[in-house]
């Protein structure tokens, strides 16, 4: 891998070549628009073409270098955006057909951070229906495909965001998190990406005609999926500048320092209750515990405070807003399939309203309050996302068992949302199964607006395992 062609590169590679002036944004971009139109009309993760805005904004920062403007932190790199985020010009279709033409008059706040950063968007990304699923699907552009084969979920619902960054097509990809959006898709690629805490990013939509529920607000984020742990570290202090379109930012520095001697404590979780954890998930959890032990950190095997209550609350306090606020929506406009999916999240799930939903919201902080005693101890956990290796396209269409299986299960994903904890997720190792090879992701949460604790955890896992965007690429024949 000495001679990477200029796409394989990660974010951090390529802002070493252009600081040293060996690859223009101009050079970047060609290569990047290059690999999409070779494989995404097999994946079909990026669904709104940016090729023509991309060359000229290229174009546009070369010839500002030129002229004796400084390079941005992120000068050059190619990033995607997905489509239930503005981006000026462009439509923010959430992947719902009645949304197709809502073109965006002005830019999210992310997307104005990585231009100002020096970015180049080179392509938007597929969404499931309202982004509500851990699958990628909708009518209006179809399925997105995971690289790493069709026998696998691209995850969602960011599922084009990682299937477009692990095969190249982008160097960052930009998705978001309600209860596992980013997270999923990383797992189900062998990506890594941060869900960051509450108020951390600044997010806002000019195209939404109303404030979102409360409960939206506070467990939703915006974030990063990278082929690189240390590409999160890159990227992360440009992402997280305040925006006053967010009035309830947190705006605080990205820490870099080192976790101090006495808070070296690790929390290693096997157990989800209720579900059994797969043999090669086990595996997982203790390849990471081992990377992390080998660079000092203390591991210690415990049960963590009110996991299955915390989880549960939280996202039948969600679909309670949910189907308050956007249950005509998705009736009037979503597909029978995202209707019959619904159906099942409220069966599993019990929608809350009026008094329950407000002890609910209420009792949010007593939730919050319990980890954070916890995490005092153990600044971080090591945990799955799922209990089971990922699941298969459509999976979460089957009824009751597929939905257990695909999200009612995810109790460490979404109690994350809803105490508002940063997560990332990282890959340890390939389960080979009769169907084909599945990625095995891990989950490290942190301390509240402690990221870059999380990040640093990430980047010394990915030390001992390695980044797997090579491993997938070798086995698609990309390298030879």
């Amino acid at each position: 891998m000495l001679n990477k062609p200029i796409w394989a590169l990660t974010a951090s590679e390529l802002c070493k070549k252009t600081k040293n002036n060996e690859l223009s944004a101009t050079d970047i971009t060609v290569a990047c628009l290059e690999q999409i139109k070779k494989v995404n009309p097999q994946l079909n993760a990026i669904v709104d073409d940016m090729s023509d805005d991309a060359i000229e904004r290229a174009e546009s920062l070369d010839s500002a270098v030129a002229a004796g403007k400084p390079k941005g932190r992120l000068f050059g790199i190619p990033v995607s955006v997905k489509i239930n985020v503005d981006q000026k010009g462009y439509a923010t279709s959430n992947g719902v057909t009645a949304l197709k033409n809502l073109i965006a008059k002005t830019n999210a706040p992310i997307v104005d951070h990585l231009m100002d950063a020096g970015a180049v968007f080179v392509g938007r990304t597929n969404t499931p229906e309202f982004s509500f699923r851990a699958d990628t699907e909708n009518p209006l552009y179809g399925r997105t495909n995971n690289p790493w084969g069709k026998h696998l979920s691209p995850g969602g619902s960011s599922g084009g965001a990682s299937s477009a960054v692990m095969a190249g097509m982008c160097t960052l990809a930009h998705g978001n998190d309600i209860g596992g959006s980013l997270r999923f898709p990383s797992v189900a690629t062998g990506a890594v990406t941060l869900k960051p805490g509450l108020g951390r990013v600044p997010a806002w939509n000019s195209s939404q005609t109303s404030e979102r529920g409360i409960l939206a607000q506070s467990m939703s984020v915006q974030g990063l999926i990278t082929r690189s742990a240390y590409d999160l570290q890159l990227a992360m202090p440009e992402i997280i500048q305040s925006d006053l379109r967010d009035p309830f930012h947190v705006p605080m520095p990205w820490d870099t320092s080192h976790l101090s001697e006495n808070s070296r404590k690790v929390a290693l979780c096997f157990e989800t209750p209720g579900f059994k954890t797969d043999p090669e998930i086990v595996k997982g959890l203790k390849i990471a515990a081992d990377a992390l032990s080998d660079v000092g950190f203390e591991i210690h095997e415990v049960t963590p405070p009110l996991l299955e209550e915390t989880a549960k609350t939280g996202y039948s306090a969600l679909l309670g807003e949910v189907q308050a606020l956007l249950g005509e929506d998705i009736r009037r406009n979503g597909s029978e399939k995202i209707q019959m999916i619904f159906d099942e999240y409220f069966r599993q799930f019990e929608p809350y309203d009026g008094k329950k939903l407000l002890t609910a919201m209420a009792k949010r902080t007593h939730y919050a309050r319990e980890w954070s005693l916890f995490m005092d101890e153990y600044p971080l956990i090591i945990s799955n996302l799922v209990p089971t290796s990922f699941f298969y396209p459509d999976r979460d269409s089957e009824g009751k068992a597929g939905v257990t299986e695909v999200l009612g299960a995810a109790l460490w994903s979404y109690s994350m949302n809803f105490i508002g904890h940063p997560a990332g997720i990282v890959p340890t190792h390939i389960a080979n199964t009769k169907a084909g090879p599945v990625p095995i992701g891990i989950q490290i949460i942190g301390k509240r607006w402690r990221e870059d604790t999380v990040v640093a955890a990430l980047i010394a896992i990915e030390e001992c395992c390695g980044t797997f965007c090579e491993k997938l690429w070798e086995k698609l024949g990309w390298l030879n």
